[in-house]
């Protein structure tokens, strides 16, 4: 039997992002307020469909672009000056009726990057801003104040969760917790992002011999800074190790 299209039902497919950066020694993700049906006016990630031209990793780099002005970390096309983000997919979810709209097929994905400017509304956002994502997961959903709280919209509370346990996990045993950070950082600064990631308070010596012990986590870069006051700290930058050995575990809640 030739295949026949129409045999099928058309559905559309979206990128989804989960983007977390740390600002004031919290982690946030970046929320949009939707300007339009459905769940207008409610509070969601940022994402888009994907283009008929596009494969997935390029709609959501230009949806991460639009949405951030980032540029994926590593693209050949962003210049070494640009601000870049770590860009990896998350998972694939395709609940029927996770958009009211008609069938659609999720792809999240997970960017991250170090401490990012108020970001600007654009395309059908009606406002943007980073929350703390305790916020965003909490039950009773998130609002500003004098504003009713409202769950994300679509999936999306679960699509945060998955993204902020992947995250979790992955500085447990990868250097990615560097992504949090610039491009020359202090132990200190990298120790507030494994605080702010995981919600623990961390013993700072135990923690500047683990990360500067571990074989190429961190290289010196021969620098100081007075940037956090006091004295001058050592500063660093990511080695070339992508998975630690030890890995640098959780500690029990």
């Amino acid at each position: 039997m030739p295949y026949d299209p129409s045999a099928f039902p058309p559905f559309a497919v979206t990128v989804d992002l989960v983007v977390l950066t740390v600002r004031r020694h919290s982690l946030c993700a970046l929320a949009v307020r939707r300007g339009e049906p459905p769940f207008q006016g409610r509070w969601a990630l940022p994402g888009g469909f994907v283009r008929p031209d596009e494969d997935l990793a390029t709609a959501a780099a230009r949806e991460l672009a639009e949405e951030t002005g980032l540029r994926v970390l590593h693209d050949p096309a962003c210049p070494a000056t640009a601000q870049a983000a770590h860009l990896e997919q998350l998972a694939t979810y395709g609940d029927p009726k996770r958009d009211p709209r008609m069938r659609v097929v999720s792809v999240a994905h997970l960017a991250l990057a170090p401490d990012l400017p108020a970001p600007r509304a654009g395309g059908d956002a009606h406002s943007v801003r980073w929350a703390p994502v305790e916020d965003l997961l909490n039950q009773d959903g998130h609002a500003r104040e004098g504003e009713q709280a409202a769950p994300l919209a679509f999936d999306h509370a679960r699509i945060l969760a998955d993204g902020v346990e992947r995250a979790r996990s992955k500085i447990e045993y990868s250097s990615l917790a560097t992504a949090f950070c610039p491009q020359e950082f202090t132990v200190g600064e990298l120790r507030r992002v494994y605080e702010a990631v995981w919600g623990v308070a961390l013993d700072p010596r135990n923690f500047h011999r683990k990360v500067t012990g571990t074989p190429g986590f961190l290289v010196p870069t021969g620098g100081t800074t007075t940037r956090q006051g006091g004295r001058p700290a050592q500063l660093f930058r990511a080695g070339g190790a992508t998975l630690l050995n030890p890995p640098m575990l959780r500690p029990e809640a």
